[in-house]
């Protein structure tokens, strides 16, 4: 999510972005496991940012994408990328982290905005 936020703020690529977040923060030394997560996540999200995005859209009833805080548009990023994307991840478990991410970078009624969202969307991922 940190990432994504980035290149929404400063409008980098993918591969800088990365690069910037792995120099620059307390991430350093992460396993290289863990690294490939997260760059598949940002690759993904980015790949497939236009339909992630109109999913939002259609969801966020009474919200532009380009008005809600960047922080909660890039959780709902990442989760709608895990829902409908990302096979090996359970519905549930990507909800429940992209709720934690929202309350903890964004509030408590970010997290209850999030979760109405994702709920919606993996309700209708095949429509």
């Amino acid at each position: 999510m940190q990432v994504l936020y980035q290149m929404d703020i400063t409008r980098q690529d993918p591969p800088t972005a990365l690069q910037h977040f792995w120099l620059m923060t307390e991430f350093k030394e992460v396993e290289d496991e863990v690294r490939k997560f997260t760059e598949e996540l940002v690759l993904g999200v980015t790949e497939h940012l236009e339909p992630i995005d109109a999913k939002i859209a259609e969801y966020a009833t009474n919200w532009e994408l380009s008005r809600m805080a960047v922080v909660d548009r890039n959780v709902l990023r990442l989760g709608s990328c895990e829902l409908l994307f990302r096979t090996d991840i359970p519905p549930k478990v990507s909800i429940n982290e992209a709720v934690e991410l929202a309350k903890k970078f964004s509030g408590v009624q970010a997290g209850k905005f999030v979760n109405g969202i994702l709920d919606k969307i993996k309700g209708n991922r095949s429509a």
